[in-house]
């Protein structure tokens, strides 16, 4: 199991971790910050230089759960990770693909006081001897405090929160390591897909709503949007598969079995295997099948009608290659063959 602290920079979750190992059993400290150190040591500067934080960096969200899994199948127990992390979509990711390897993440909130969090902030020295590196460090937590507050509508839904504004580490530890032995910080609902481990086939449809735009959703277990869909079961037919991602997905049945659009390979790229890419058209949606799509909350966040533009700017690059030959495919009334996004034969 892992307890993720996540707050704001200077919210004390580190020392409430600390204080966490000796109230749980069998309590390991894991901090995800160790990976984004060493990976400025490995990548190259052109790379870092790519980027402003390391969380940005697929790498650093890789390793991180690979490590914690690496870590639980090393000393068992309970991992307490301080971790700030604001963006949903990397939420998402991580805890994804925790909850792939079946580990279960409690996820916990510590709100503080703007006024304090700043004096605690003010306050802070991560280099005895090192002024300079002090009020760098002061001036990345006090940036990151408005980005925190605009992460506090969906933060605030996701986790258990404690507000710890008058509290010291110890008293906060205590109350969190009491939430989670009541249950009352619970493990988080996400989708458990397990990790492919050889390639695989996928079937994707397309529906269309009454002004020709695509449906697209946004999985809460992976980043970037993408079809209704998923990896075909063995022995199912590939377009059956699709249909019954979509009735599970969004709750909409099919009465007919989609065409063909599409074909794509996509090739291996570790840690991903690849495998075979489908996808259907399953024709237009009338507005009142529309209004009564249905979202099953741990698994996908939302959903959109969307142009060709507007998908091109939500969907990955290999997706979006995917889309754009499938709608070619639809006005021309044929079937294409793509390797890796791109047409052949």
């Amino acid at each position: 199991m892992i307890v993720w602290i996540n707050g704001a920079f200077g919210a004390g979750k580190r020392s409430t971790a600390r204080e966490l190992i000796d109230l749980l059993p069998h309590c390991t400290l894991y901090d995800p910050e160790l990976i984004g150190g060493e990976l400025t040591r490995l990548l190259p500067l052109k790379r870092l230089a790519e980027v402003t934080d390391f969380q940005d960096l697929p790498i650093w969200r890789r390793l991180v759960v690979d490590t914690a899994a690496a870590l639980l199948a090393e000393v068992g127990g309970v991992l307490a990770v301080p971790m700030t992390l604001l963006r949903q979509e990397y939420r998402d990711e991580i805890f994804g693909g925790l909850a792939a390897r079946r580990i279960p993440v409690r996820h916990v909130l510590l709100s503080t006081d703007e006024t304090i969090l700043r004096r605690r902030i003010a306050a802070r020295e991560v280099e005895a001897d090192d002024p300079e590196a002090n009020e760098r460090d002061r001036r990345w937590c006090e940036e990151h405090i408005e980005p925190y507050q605009a992460a506090l509508g969906w933060l605030t839904g996701d986790a258990h929160v404690i507000d710890n504004t008058a509290l010291t580490p110890r008293e906060t530890a205590v109350r969190l390591a009491e939430a989670v032995r009541s249950g009352t910080a619970g493990v988080c609902e996400i989708v458990q897909t397990p990790e492919p481990t050889a390639e695989t086939v996928a079937a994707g449809v397309l529906l269309f709503d009454e002004r020709d735009r695509v449906l697209l959703v946004d999985p809460t277990y992976k980043p970037g949007w993408e079809f209704p869909g998923g990896v075909v079961e063995r022995g199912e037919a590939p377009a059956r598969a699709g249909m019954r991602e979509v009735a599970e997905e969004i709750g909409i049945e099919l009465t007919e079995v989609p065409g063909l659009l599409v074909v794509d390979w996509e090739p291996p790229r570790p840690p991903g295997y690849g495998g075979l890419r489908l996808l259907f058209d399953g024709g237009t949606l009338s507005g009142r099948d529309a209004g009564r799509l249905l979202l099953p909350g741990p698994e996908l966040r939302g959903w959109r009608f969307v142009d060709e533009a507007e998908a091109a700017v939500l969907l990955p690059p290999a997706r979006y290659a995917r889309l754009r030959w499938a709608l070619r495919a639809r006005e021309r009334g044929v079937v294409l063959n793509l390797e890796d996004g791109i047409p052949v034969g």
